[in-house]
């Protein structure tokens, strides 16, 4: 300890938002070079080398094959894939001295899919698996949170090459099977949940989540086993109801209410129902933003929803990729008149009651009109009548109004019922640690990937997508592991096995120390010896900061001939004979 390369802090580094960025930074670990980027020292690299042993050991276990490309990418392959204008502000650019251009790769579907194209032309040569453990690179906007999101991390990706559908389902469930053991091994608690594939495309897609309170994921299960990312629930639509005998339609003055809220209050003191209350499930909230395409253009688009429902800003980003959606601002309103703040609806209703549309229809607005799952046909709703201080009130669905399409990105929230029927759903947080996509012909169609079949004839190839996030593991293990005093690592990817305490004055502590340390190396055991000067208390505490599974104090029982032992999980500590030291901590550490 004297000599290794770290210094543990004593307070928290300013920027910290979750315990395992605090703690590996206190621990000395890791240390901020700039936002969202992290050098490695000596304790953090050792336990990142360790996850990269476990991942690596079990690709190599289902056959696939390591390779390795360069960070530093051209950018022709993802102009031919349409990436290089899809990844937007999130691509490193650059161009080297002579004006080429290029980028630090993010992902490298493109590479993969090209080198295996260059060297294989024939069905004989498939099935194919190749992966690397490479660092990526993505400018994000807000890099946060240590490890879990930085602008440069260490990924696994993978991808299989199959001549058919049935060949891509094999290596799909062999990379899951791959997955299931790594995290396993990891030693966290995780999820496995349906996902969203956004822009890599495919069809199948599934997300390993470590769960964990800070997690940036939302994502629900229910007692049945339906499990999925919030982006990936599908909100199953009610049966469409009757129009007939359905109360016509009618403006009512609701000066002050331009809430939700506010509505509900005012309809149930002054236009009561005789059956029920009023509530928001009641209201048409009808929500605006306005979506930038990849090209610059922008359009607005108009969300309707039950208003006891909020937009789910995770759910809309995926819901309108690779556009873009900002909430309407005071200009974007006053570019579009007939849109009344506080008051929108998809109608105003003539002093006949005739319905004449306002939103989602050419020659009026023109403004793109989506409504949630839920408002289907015959349902009948309070919204706004596109005029200050007045909503309309049994706007019937169908009959009154209709709409482009439909949107479904509300909230999900605790209770809704699983889309499979499977019983109501309940919300927790994680950390995305692994995804696994059947990306299809993608990739292979806009690259060029064929290879002659059994008949000689030229077939695309199918492609699977499979990514770890090895640096972020890291941190998922420190967060799911480590408590109010510090780290706590499993002992698969702990820095060491064992560390020795020296914690006394004199020699004899220390040489006892010291030879207990050289007869646990000698058995192979990995060993952090404290032989600083420093008080008993200041080592203590730096051992349960580092996080070493256990802890041997050779200290005032030393004159009794006796140790005592640590676990640091468990906080237990038991005493035994020096004599006996090395075989005891064999058997604590499972040798």
């Amino acid at each position: 300890m004297s000599s290794l390369f770290v210094r543990t802090l004593r307070e928290d580094p300013a920027d910290a938002e979750v315990p395992s960025h605090r703690w590996l930074v206190r621990a000395g670990y890791i240390r901020r070079a700039a936002p969202g980027i992290y050098s490695w020292l000596p304790l953090g690299l050792s336990v990142l080398q360790k996850v990269e042993a476990i991942v690596r050991e079990e690709m190599n276990r289902i056959g696939a094959q390591e390779v390795h490309f360069p960070a530093l990418l051209p950018r022709e392959p993802y102009e031919q894939t349409n990436r290089w204008t899809e990844y937007g502000d999130n691509l490193f650019t650059l161009a080297d001295r002579k004006g080429n251009d290029l980028l630090l790769g993010p992902t490298h579907e493109e590479m993969f899919t090209l080198l295996v194209k260059d060297l294989y032309r024939s069905y004989k040569d498939l099935p194919l698996s190749l992966y690397q453990i490479q660092t990526k690179y993505r400018d994000e906007a807000r890099p946060r949170a240590g490890l879990l999101r930085g602008r440069e991390f260490i990924m696994k990706d993978s991808y299989s090459f199959d001549i058919d559908d049935a060949g891509l389902e094999a290596s799909y469930q062999a990379h899951r099977e791959a997955y299931i053991r790594i995290f396993d091994r990891l030693g966290f608690d995780y999820a496995i949940v349906q996902a969203d594939a956004g822009a890599m495309g495919g069809s199948a897609s599934e997300e390993f989540l470590a769960v964990a309170e800070n997690g940036e994921d939302t994502f629900v299960r229910s007692p049945g086993g339906y499990a999925a990312n919030v982006e990936a629930v599908v909100t199953p639509a009610p049966e469409p109801l009757p129009i007939e005998g359905q109360p016509d339609a009618h403006v009512e003055g609701t000066p002050d209410a331009a809430t939700i809220d506010a509505l509900v209050e005012l309809s149930n003191r002054d236009l009561p129902r005789a059956d029920r209350p009023w509530t928001g499930a009641d209201t048409l909230k009808n929500v605006l933003f306005m979506l930038r395409h990849l090209d610059g253009t922008t359009e607005p688009l108009v969300v309707g929803l039950p208003g006891d429902r909020e937009v789910d800003p995770k759910r809309l980003e995926v819901a309108v990729a690779p556009a873009e959606a900002t909430p309407f601002t005071d200009e974007d309103f006053a570019a579009n008149p007939l849109l009344v703040k506080g008051y929108i609806g998809p109608v105003t209703l003539g002093g006949d009651g005739s319905a004449q549309p306002v939103l989602g229809e050419e020659g009026t607005t023109k403004v793109r009109y989506l409504l949630d799952p839920r408002v289907v046909a015959g349902t009948r709703w309070i919204t706004g009548a596109n005029e200050p201080g007045k909503h309309v009130y049994d706007l019937v669905v169908g009959r009154d109004f209709s709409a482009d399409g439909t949107i479904d990105v509300a909230e999900v929230r605790e209770g809704d019922p699983a889309p499979d029927g499977s019983g109501p759903m309940s919300l927790s947080r994680g950390i995305e640690m692994g995804h696994i996509f059947q990306l299809g012909r993608k990739y292979a169609e806009a690259l060029g990937l064929k290879v002659l079949d059994q008949n000689g004839k030229l077939v695309t190839v199918t492609m699977g997508s499979y990514g770890v996030g090895v640096s972020r593991a890291v941190a998922a293990i420190a967060e799911g592991t480590c408590d109010e005093k510090g780290l706590s690592w499993p002992r698969e990817v702990a820095p060491f096995d064992v560390m020795v305490l020296a914690t006394g004055k004199g020699d004899e502590i220390a040489a006892a120390a010291a030879q207990l340390a050289d007869d646990l190396d000698v058995a192979d055991v990995s060993v952090l010896l404290d032989d600083r000067t420093a008080s008993p208390g200041v080592k203590f505490a730096d051992a349960e900061v580092l996080g070493i599974p256990t802890s041997i104090v050779v200290g005032r029982g030393l004159a009794d001939g006796n140790i005592e032992i640590r676990d640091r999980r468990t906080g237990m500590a038991r005493t035994v004979a020096l004599a006996d030291g090395v075989g005891e901590v064999l058997r604590e550490i499972g040798r």
